[in-house]
């Protein structure tokens, strides 16, 4: 079990600047590369994405830029960094006032999450029945006051971090799993 951060809260600023990164490809590629395997440096990380290591060390740079990923300062031999993907629980809380562009940048951040999502929930449902038991999909409805779903959210995410690894750490047997939390009251329902 990996020590759950402290939370990463994104202002306006910081979403613009997280929009531009994760909406390059390579970027996305390259944290997923560092959250199977650990640690890697830039050539690695370019033979793995068939990328220059012009291109890969680029990259790398932008992502520690945002604190998403951490250069190994006792690994490198001065020529080649070495990298490790950091322990995130990043947060943008509703209400923060933000200027046009940063509520773009935000929505244009969701969008690019959310399409994501969309395939995962996709490939639950067409490989459910032969997954083995691998995809598992649950939905609910409940009836809960602000406070009630502030607990639930908190709950959730102290379940999800009892079982996060540290990069390239993970157990035998396990394989990476996409899980989502989506709270959203029904349309239907008046806000109070």
């Amino acid at each position: 079990m990996v020590e759950r951060p402290e939370k990463r809260v994104l202002t306006g600023a910081d979403l613009k600047a997280f929009y531009k990164a994760l909406a390059n490809p390579v970027r996305r590629d390259i944290l997923s590369y560092l959250g199977k395997h650990g640690e890697a440096n830039s050539t690695s990380v370019a033979k793995a994405l068939g990328e220059s290591t012009g291109t890969t060390s680029y990259h790398l740079r932008k992502l520690a830029d945002l604190e998403l990923i951490e250069e190994l300062e006792d690994r490198g031999d001065g020529r080649e960094r070495w990298w490790k993907s950091r322990a995130k629980d990043i947060y943008t809380p509703p209400g923060l006032e933000l200027a046009p562009d940063e509520r773009e940048a935000m929505l244009k951040l969701g969008a690019l999450k959310m399409s994501h999502d969309l395939g995962i929930v996709t490939r639950a449902y067409a490989g459910y029945e032969n997954s083995g038991g691998w995809n598992q999909i649950y939905r609910a409805g409940l009836y809960l006051t602000r406070e009630q779903v502030t607990s639930f959210v908190e709950e959730y995410q102290n379940l999800v971090w009892k079982y996060v690894t540290e990069p390239g750490q993970h157990p035998e047997g396990s394989r990476s799993l996409a899980i989502r939390l989506i709270v959203v009251p029904d349309e239907d329902e008046p806000s109070s």
